[in-house]
């Protein structure tokens, strides 16, 4: 979503709804796969949401329309002995992202108004730690207002072994199991569907769109994409803000 189909500005354009009535016509599925919270996800998308698949909180949950297709959650000690560890990097802003709510501590009014573009229902606590104690948690998303893979990765690192850390932005990083992650989920949404990896197209930007990519065999680095991503995918559009999605999506339909 973020980087490839929301332009600058957080929205879908018109002409993707129009493209999306084509896709069905041509039996065409389309799955939106995000790092945002699955009630975000949908905001955007909402009239079409009850058509699509959606793969949530970088493969934490996957879903289709109210039937749920997965769940992947932390182990709560992991939960419990990261809070306090992400609390000491300097000027980052944690989330713990549940099913219900995503849940936060800061009170840093700047960080709040930001957040909430990518959080739709969410709850301000006083403890994280109460939560983690109480609430089963797919992803822990951390927002450094300088750069996650300058100064909060480097802090974090030596937890690769027991976690996911997925740099999935300029400004954020996920932590989650390490099994959820959008290739995971995509694979089973193809075996639910019956579709292949020959037929799948993928579009991404970041580091947490790796394994997705992987699991298809048209994959497109947008214009704005992390160096990394543009070495791996097979091909390449215009950026997020040029219709990158869409310009690829008009010669599907009209092939």
């Amino acid at each position: 979503m973020d980087g490839t189909l929301l332009n600058s500005q957080g929205k879908v354009s018109p002409l993707f709804f129009e493209l999306f009535t084509k896709l069905q016509q041509k039996n065409i599925r389309f799955c939106a796969a995000s790092g945002r919270q699955y009630n975000s996800i949908v905001n955007k998308l909402a009239v079409i949401r009850d058509d699509i698949h959606v793969i949530a909180e970088n493969g934490g949950v996957a879903k289709k329309g109210n039937e749920v297709l997965l769940f992947n959650f932390l182990k709560p000690e992991k939960v419990m002995h990261l809070v306090p560890v992400l609390r000491e990097i300097d000027r980052s802003n944690m989330v713990l992202c549940c099913d219900d709510f995503a849940f936060i501590e800061s009170k840093d009014e700047r960080f709040i108004n930001l957040f909430q573009e990518y959080y739709n229902s969410y709850q301000q606590v006083d403890d994280l730690m109460e939560i983690a104690k109480s609430k089963d948690v797919f992803k822990i998303a951390v927002y450094h207002f300088d750069s996650s893979e300058d100064y909060i990765y480097p802090a974090i690192k030596h937890l690769k072994d027991e976690v996911l850390l997925k740099v999935s932005g300029k400004n954020w990083l996920d932590i989650s199991d390490e099994k959820a992650n959008k290739g995971n989920a995509l694979r089973q949404v193809q075996q639910l569907l019956n579709v292949t990896k020959e037929e799948t197209m993928v579009f991404g930007d970041y580091h947490n769109d790796i394994e997705m990519m992987q699991e298809a065999d048209f994959s497109f680095a947008m214009e704005n994409a992390h160096k990394d991503i543009k070495e791996l995918a097979k091909y390449a559009t215009k950026s997020n803000d040029n219709y990158g999605v869409e310009r690829i999506l008009e010669q599907l339909v009209n092939s």
